[in-house]
Order: structure tokens, then C-alpha cells, then sequence
């Protein structure tokens, strides 16, 4: 059982939660300029989990017969055979399950609008199908966190959440181009869509490198409509500087440390801005 929980954590890449849970907690902070409870803390992460958790099994499932071809995912639980069909159809429900009594748990709005969320979340797995900007798709969804942080809370949507819901959309479109940039020549066989088969490494870098200046620019915006301090605007300087950073770790001719730009530095930027806002707020 242990095991199979372990496989079920390991398909779905539950340590990518990093990406998502800190806007979602930094638009929850906003909405009730403070810490707005273990109720709504604890629905909320449930929420989130769960939701992640739902569209990664879908994006497994439904990748299976490419992720079978593709050498960078043979190990995969799902394609191993290690986690059966029949599982993961009863994963994606259960999660959907969970995910809807969080947000019946939250509010009326929250439980409203989950059926689009989880529509929303899972049509990003057929978007390379047919679209080159499946990157920003995908950015689209993880975008939601703030949102979802802000109506847990707050049924009223305002600047600031969805300001940094554009940031979040153009930082993760810009990181998922990295993270595409290892198929290229793969995508182009199976005929799948993405801006590096499309464009080609060089030009596909030039996107992910300027969707990561607008990505710094929203969550200054995001922070000047919330009406954020000093402590604030220092950490998105300092962000704007990771993202620097993580465009200067890889080119077109050495991709070499593609994992450390993506995962490392992007889960810095996560953390670091919620850390950076949450300091804000108590020092305000």
C-alpha cells in the first residue's frame, strides 16, 4: 500500500507543488491582509493539492502511448506498468472528489466555479496537439493559484490577483519552454506541438527569456496594486535576478543543466516571493 502511495506521489511529481501552492498562499495572504485562518489554510491546500494532482494523472494518462515512445519518459510509473490504467482512472476521480469538498469547504463561489477549474486544468494535456503556445496554456492553470488564494477568502476578484495571475502564466510558459527545449526533435517526429519544435531551440529561448522580463513586471504591478512596501519590491528585484540567472545556466548549444533552470531556480522564485510578501505584510 506504502509503496503504491509512493508511485501514485512519484506520477503525478507531487514535489512540483512548490510551483503553485506559494501563489496560492500569497493570494490568500492579500485578500485578508493577514493570515486569514486555519480553516481556509487547510481547505486551501487540500484544494490545491488535489487539483494538481487531477491534471498531472490526466496529463499521464492521456501522454501515455507518446510517453512510451519517448526515451526521457520510460520510467515513468505509468508506462512501466508499475501503476495500472484502471488506477490512475480511479486517482483522477478520487482527486476530483477531494478537490471539489475542499472548495465546498472554502465557499459557494469556490464550490461554483470548481467543475471550470477542473475542465480548465485538464485541457492542457491535449493543447501540444495542436497548439505551439501549449506553454502558456499550461502557465494559464498554474496562473489560477492566486486567483483561487483570493476567493477562499475574498468573492470579490480585484487588480492584484489577477495581475499576478498574468505572472504567473508568463513565468511558467517561460520555464515549460525550457523543460520542452529536451524533445524538440522528438515532438517534431510525433508531430506534437511546442514553441522549440516550432521555432527551433534558439529562437523558442529568445520567448522564454522575454516572458520572463513581462513575468518580473506583473509581480511588480501585482505588488503595487495591493498597495505592497519596500520589502516587497526587493524581493521581485531579487526574483527578476534568478530568472536572469536561470536563462544564463542554458543555451542553444549546452542544455546541459536544463533541471537546475527549471526546477531549482523556479522553486526559488515560488517560495522566495511568498517568503518576501508575507515579511511585507507583517512589517506593514
Amino acid at each position: 500500500m506504502w509503496r503504491k502511495i509512493v508511485l501514485l506521489a512519484r506520477m503525478v511529481k507531487i514535489e512540483h507543488s512548490i510551483f503553485a501552492l506559494p501563489f496560492a498562499y500569497l493570494g490568500m495572504l492579500w485578500a485578508a491582509a493577514g493570515w486569514p485562518g486555519w480553516r481556509v489554510f487547510i481547505a486551501l491546500t487540500v484544494a490545491m493539492v488535489a487539483v494538481r494532482s487531477f491534471a498531472m494523472a490526466v496529463n499521464r494518462l492521456a501522454d501515455l502511448p507518446i510517453d512510451s515512445k519517448n526515451p526521457r519518459t520510460l520510467t515513468r510509473p505509468l508506462v512501466t506498468g508499475e501503476i495500472g490504467v484502471a488506477e490512475t482512472r480511479i486517482f483522477i476521480a478520487a482527486s476530483a472528489v477531494i478537490f471539489v469538498a475542499a472548495c465546498w469547504f472554502l465557499n459557494p463561489l469556490c464550490l461554483a466555479l470548481s467543475p471550470v477549474a477542473l475542465v480548465w486544468s485538464g485541457l492542457y494535456s491535449f493543447t501540444k496537439r495542436f497548439s505551439a503556445l501549449c506553454h502558456f496554456f499550461l502557465g494559464s492553470v498554474l496562473g489560477l493559484a492566486p486567483l483561487a488564494g483570493w476567493l477562499a477568502v475574498s468573492p470579490a476578484v480585484e487588480m492584484a490577483p489577477i495581475l499576478l495571475a498574468l505572472g504567473v502564466t508568463f513565468w511558467v510558459g517561460g520555464f515549460d519552454i525550457l523543460y520542452a527545449c529536451q524533445d524538440v526533435e522528438f515532438d517534431r517526429t510525433e508531430g506534437l506541438h511546442s514553441l522549440p519544435a516550432r521555432l527551433g531551440v534558439g529562437p523558442a529561448l529568445a520567448v522564454s527569456t522575454f516572458s520572463h522580463v513581462v513575468t518580473s513586471l506583473f509581480f511588480l504591478l501585482a505588488g503595487w496594486a495591493c498597495g505592497a512596501g519596500l520589502v516587497y519590491l526587493a524581493v521581485c528585484l531579487a526574483v527578476a535576478a534568478i530568472l536572469l540567472l536561470e536563462h544564463r545556466l542554458i543555451s542553444e548549444h549546452d542544455m546541459s543543466r536544463v533541471n537546475l533552470a527549471f526546477f531549482t531556480l523556479n522553486g526559488f522564485v515560488a517560495v522566495f516571493l511568498f517568503a518576501g510578501a508575507v515579511l511585507d505584510t507583517v512589517l506593514g
